[in-house]
C-alpha cells in the first residue's frame, strides 16, 4: 500500500482520492455509490476495488444533499411500557437496515406531543414514516400529508385502509374468534380486560367479542380498561375482576395484560385454567413460556412488520404514491390457559 494511503487512514478519505486511485472521474465514483445511477460494470468494479483498497466509505450525509433522500425512516410508537414492543422494535430496525434504510425513533409515550415528534422527523428530513401503534395520531398524519411524507400505519385499523396505507389484522374478527373459542369450551361468564379505552385495537377487539357473544345470547359480564398495555395494568384489572367475582373466563386484549392477569391469579391462589380461563391476543414470545402457557389469538407480527417495511420502501421509491394496504388473518394458538373443548 502506498505510503500516502497509509498516512491518509488517520482521516476520512474523500471520493476525489478514490477517483484518482481508480483512474476515473469524480462523477463515476458518485454514480457507483448512488442507488439506481447509471455506471458501466467495468467502472463500478474499478471504483469498488479502489474503495476497498483505501478503506473508503461514502459519506451518506453528503449523498443525501445531492439526492434529496436521507434514507431515514421515522419509526413512531407509544407502547414502550409493553415488553412486546422490544420484539417489534428489533424486527423493524433489522428489516429497515437490510433494505439500506435507517430508523429514526420517535417516542410518543407519556406526555410527548405528536407535533414535537413531527418537528423532529421533519428536521431530520426523513424519507417516510412508519407508525407502529394501533392508534394513529391525527396531528402527525396531517403534518406528514402537508409535508408530502409517505406514511404506513403498522398494526392499524383495517377500516381506515382507503385513506392511508395500513398493514394489520382485522381486530374485530380477532374478537369474534376469541368469543367463539371461549364459548366452545363451555365458558359463559366472560369478562373483557383491555388496554386504553380509546385505542382502536381495544375498541375493535371488544366489539368483535360482544357481537359474537350476542349470537349465543351472551354479553360480557365485565368490561375493564387499563391506561396502557402494561403488566401492572393487567394485574390490577384482574384483581378487580376477582374482587367482583362471577367470572369464569377473561379475554385480554393483549398478551402482556393476560400475563399480568395470570400473575394476579397466582398471587391469589386461583388456578388457571382450573378456576378461571385466560385468553390473550398477539402471541408474543413470552406467551409460550411454561410459567404461563397462554392460549392466545395470534396476529402475524413478523409478517405485518415485513409488509410495512416493504410498503414504505416502495412508497419512498415511487415518490409517495399510496401503496395497497394489506390485511392479515388472526388464528388461535392453543396452550394451557383455557380448559380443553
Amino acid at each position: 500500500m502506498p505510503a500516502e494511503i497509509v498516512r491518509n487512514q488517520t482521516r476520512r478519505l474523500t471520493a476525489r482520492e478514490v477517483a484518482a486511485h481508480a483512474g476515473v472521474s469524480m462523477s463515476a465514483v458518485s454514480r457507483t455509490f448512488t442507488d439506481g445511477a447509471s455506471v458501466s460494470p467495468a467502472t463500478r468494479a474499478r471504483v469498488l476495488a479502489a474503495a476497498r483498497e483505501l478503506g473508503y466509505r461514502p459519506n451518506l450525509l453528503a449523498q443525501s444533499l445531492m439526492t434529496g433522500r436521507t434514507k431515514l425512516i421515522g419509526l413512531v410508537a407509544n407502547n414502550f411500557d409493553n415488553p412486546a414492543f422490544m420484539e417489534i422494535f428489533d424486527q423493524f430496525t433489522r428489516l429497515l437496515q437490510q433494505r439500506g434504510l435507517r430508523p429514526l425513533l420517535a417516542n410518543l409515550s407519556g406526555k410527548t406531543e405528536a407535533a414535537a415528534a413531527l418537528d423532529m422527523l421533519l428536521q431530520y428530513n426523513v424519507d417516510g414514516v412508519i407508525v407502529a401503534s394501533s392508534t394513529l395520531p391525527q396531528p402527525l398524519l396531517a403534518g406528514c400529508r402537508e409535508a408530502g411524507l409517505p406514511v404506513v400505519h403498522a398494526f392499524g385499523r383495517s377500516r381506515s385502509m382507503r385513506s392511508i396505507t395500513v398493514a394489520g389484522v382485522d381486530n374485530a374478527a380477532g374478537g369474534r374468534l376469541a368469543a367463539s373459542t371461549l364459548v366452545a369450551r363451555g365458558y359463559r361468564r366472560i369478562a373483557f380486560l383491555g388496554g386504553p379505552e380509546a385505542a382502536t385495537s381495544t375498541i375493535d377487539r371488544l366489539s368483535g367479542l360482544t357481537a359474537e357473544l350476542a349470537t349465543h345470547r351472551l354479553v360480557p359480564c365485565a368490561t375493564l380498561f387499563g391506561a396502557s398495555y402494561a403488566h401492572d395494568a393487567g394485574q390490577d384489572l384482574m384483581q378487580e375482576i376477582l374482587r367482583r367475582g362471577g367470572v369464569d373466563a377473561v379475554f385480554c386484549g393483549d398478551d402482556i395484560l393476560a400475563i399480568g392477569a395470570i400473575d394476579a391469579c397466582i398471587a391469589k391462589g386461583i388456578k388457571v385454567p382450573g378456576h378461571i380461563g385466560i385468553l390473550g391476543f398477539n402471541d408474543i414470545a413470552m406467551a409460550a413460556w411454561p410459567a404461563y402457557g397462554l392460549t392466545t389469538i395470534r396476529q402475524p407480527i413478523a409478517e405485518i412488520i415485513g409488509a410495512a417495511v416493504d410498503m414504505i420502501a416502495e412508497m419512498v421509491e415511487q415518490g409517495g404514491t399510496l401503496a395497497p394496504s394489506r390485511r392479515f388473518s388472526c388464528s388461535l394458538v392453543e396452550r394451557t390457559s383455557l380448559k380443553p373443548r
